[in-house]
């Protein structure tokens, strides 16, 4: 995120329910990348909380310049440069205690690995979308860019982190989901 910075201060957002019907009301899960697609379903079902933007991370190598790979890191460590364009959540929270809690949830997850998990906000998904707020799995030294190019040790240790991530964020978002019911 190019214009990643410290996490805001949720605010009155009056409009929150109409933004949220119209965001639902255009999600195409066929676009979503398929690792996380249920967890997008699954965040879709709580009233205090939408997706803005997602995307389960790419790695571009030698033979690999597919824009959308979801194939994992080939077990060689011979490859070098390789192009990690991150994996990411954006969405958007209520200013409700239910919304709260769950942002209050989303803000441990960097606990995983600070060096490579942050919680904050992207400039311009807030000025779309006031109380916007985004995880994302890179580097720490490459938390303000959409991609990076790391060596293979490196690129092996992010795809671990993120898949770790991912599980976490999946079973945080069920909790949430099995606290509604």
């Amino acid at each position: 995120m190019e214009t990643f910075t410290a996490p805001k201060k949720v605010i009155e957002n009056p409009d929150y329910r109409a933004q949220r019907k119209r965001s639902l009301s255009k999600l195409d899960f066929k676009t979503i990348d398929v690792p996380i697609r249920e967890m997008v379903r699954s965040f879709a079902r709580l009233p205090y909380s939408f997706t803005l933007q997602c995307c389960f991370g790419h790695f571009l190598y030698t033979g690999q310049k597919n824009r959308h790979n979801l194939e994992p890191l080939p077990g060689s460590g011979r490859l070098t440069n390789i192009e990690y364009r991150i994996a990411y959540v954006a969405l958007c929270i209520d200013n409700s205690p239910l919304g709260k809690s769950l942002l209050e949830s989303l803000e441990q997850l960097p606990l995983i690995n600070p060096e490579y998990i942050q919680f904050g906000c992207a400039e311009w998904f807030w000025a779309r979308q006031v109380n916007s707020y985004a995880l994302q799995v890179e580097p720490l030294r490459f938390m303000t860019r959409d991609t990076c190019v790391i060596e293979y040790p490196e690129a092996h240790h992010v795809e671990k982190i993120r898949s770790q991530f991912f599980t976490q964020l999946d079973l945080l978002i069920q909790e949430h989901v099995s606290a509604l019911t």
